[in-house]
């Protein structure tokens, strides 16, 4: 962040200190709980709704989100909030047409209800894909934004001890108490670090001004949803084609953020905790994207998009308060770190050990999984500070997913809906995927002459050639043998539901629940059109 640099007093430095301290005891505490594999893997399968919400975004919500979109709302816009709005389309989708099928799988892991559509083949491949996702880009953006944040206040310290340290605090109750101790510790977080972001929020309104200076003295362009085709930020184009597609991968087929719907005590708890983690994503746009507009404001001559959150805390916020800002910081670190490591060690587990060693039993394969937490610790501590020769984070995270998930999204998407998608179409649809996205990758990031092509507009390519791949191979190829109806969604299991739904409370019915979470979604993005 460009040598910048910040002091913190002690009382705010005993702040952070008491909250990292509380929330390792609270999971090591939550931990004496989690028994057997189910247990350690999926928290027994008894998460209530309210739990799978908060979960779910503080898994969200990590230290790359909190710097990114503020320095994002300064550098281009509040446009970098169309991929928040977007989980809440997603996430309907997903509760209508996805997630009762995956719940009656009984699956641990995605990439085994892939298997269990298709074929062994795919399931080894999505597991090593999310593999490589979750450890080289999720947890080491996480831990390298993290600690480029404290670095500014401890600048004598080496960023790799900076970066172990924040891996072993959530680490360690991860390694004992699996995915309960996780959720337990992402509910306290979650609420902290909403309230940190209510604060930020409120003071930085409050020095730029309050809401009406800010409306009437920021460009209009930097405060609109829906921008140009040419817009370097978020085309009107990406966003129709191409943030839903990301937005599918991430909150549909991503295993750390997955894991906690499956661990839902039923279809009801998963479906409520799913859509209150959409409606906990609607507030962001004023807490954590739109402090970065009042920067423009308040600090017109910033070199770095990536200080302005920094300033932001540092500058209005006074002893004490600073403090809790930070803790709010460190609990987005914590719980996303904590949910890559412990739904890798998942993945390792169920589609690797298991399907090699059938026999293990439960304290084996518990066993495996805190081993494989701590490999995952050492790889993703030893990788994340070679971020540092990409030119941002930000260009980092997106450019791997954009040429990377699309191949996972066809499969899913087409196999959710049509019955003659099978094993040979799957195969021949993640070798497309890989030869198209690193053809793709070479032509527009490291070509001598780049096509110059948005990443949005990466995704859909891709998208529709694995689909055009999938239906032909597939049509032109046997049908794979066996029945799998119950991994799909039909009008009749639509109609069947509804007849379910008929005796159930207005006010419980999730169908009801989404379409107000749409309508309010709509009215949001209408109002910053």
């Amino acid at each position: 962040m460009n040598g910048a640099q910040f002091s913190i007093s002690d009382l705010d430095l005993a702040v952070v200190a008491a909250y990292l301290v509380g929330v390792v005891a609270l999971g090591l505490w939550a931990a004496r709980r989690a028994q057997g594999a189910e247990g350690f893997f999926l928290a027994s399968r008894a998460s209530r709704w309210p739990t799978i919400g908060f979960a779910l975004l503080a898994s969200n919500i990590s230290s790359t989100t909190l710097v990114g979109l503020a320095g994002a709302a300064y550098a281009m816009g509040i446009s970098v909030y169309n991929y928040e709005w977007m989980a809440t389309v997603v996430l309907a989708f997903f509760c209508v047409f996805f997630l009762p099928f995956l719940l009656r799988s009984g699956v641990y892991t995605l990439p085994e209800f892939l298997e269990r559509r298709y074929s062994r083949g795919a399931r080894v491949y999505f597991s090593g894909l999310t593999l490589f996702l979750n450890v080289f880009v999720d947890t080491a953006g996480t831990l390298y934004g993290g600690a480029l944040m404290f670095k500014l206040v401890m600048p004598e310290v080496p960023l790799w001890q900076i970066v172990a340290a924040l891996a072993a605090s959530a680490g360690l109750y991860t390694v004992v108490g699996g995915l309960r101790a996780v959720m337990i510790t992402e509910v306290v977080q979650a609420v902290l670090l909403l309230g940190a972001s209510v604060l930020v929020a409120w003071l930085a309104f409050d020095a730029a001004g309050g809401w009406s200076q800010v409306m009437a003295n920021v460009g209009p362009a930097k405060l609109s949803l829906i921008r140009p085709a040419d817009d370097p930020g978020v085309p009107w184009t990406g966003l129709v084609l191409g943030v839903p597609l990301l937005g599918f991968y991430f909150w549909c087929t991503n295993q750390f953020m997955v894991q906690r719907v499956l661990s839902a005590r039923d279809e009801n708890h998963g479906r409520w905790g799913s859509l209150f983690a959409g409606l906990l994503k609607l507030p962001v746009l004023f807490l954590m994207v739109l402090p970065g507009t009042c920067a423009i404001l308040l600090y017109p001559e910033l070199s770095d998009p990536d200080l302005v959150y920094p300033t932001l805390l540092f500058d209005l916020l006074p002893a004490g308060l600073l403090g809790l800002a930070l803790a709010g910081f460190l609990a987005a670190i914590m719980s996303s770190i904590a949910s890559t490591f412990n739904s890798a060690a998942t993945l390792v587990t169920m589609d690797f050990v298991r399907p090699a060693a059938p026999r293990l039993d439960d304290r084996a394969l518990v066993a495996t999984g805190r081993v494989a937490t701590v490999g995952f610790m050492l790889v993703a501590v030893a990788w994340a500070p070679q971020i540092e020769r990409f030119d941002s984070l930000r260009q980092y995270l997106q450019a791997v997913l954009a040429y990377a998930v699309p191949p996972v999204v066809a499969l899913f998407v087409v196999g959710l809906f049509w019955t003659r998608a099978n094993a040979r179409g799957a195969l021949a649809t993640i070798i497309v995927g890989l030869v198209g996205g690193a053809a793709l990758f070479h032509a527009n990031v490291l070509a001598a002459q780049p096509l110059g092509l948005h990443f949005l507009l990466v995704a859909p390519l891709l998208f529709a050639a694995c689909v055009f791949v999938l239906v032909l191979v597939s049509a032109f190829s046997a049908p794979d043998p066996g029945d799998r109806s119950a991994l799909q969604w039909t009008p009749a299991s639509f109609n069947a539901e509804t007849r379910a739904l008929a005796g159930q409370p207005w006010w419980s019915n999730y169908r009801v629940q989404a379409v107000a979470l749409l309508a309010a979604t709509a009215v949001l993005v209408w109002w910053f059109r």
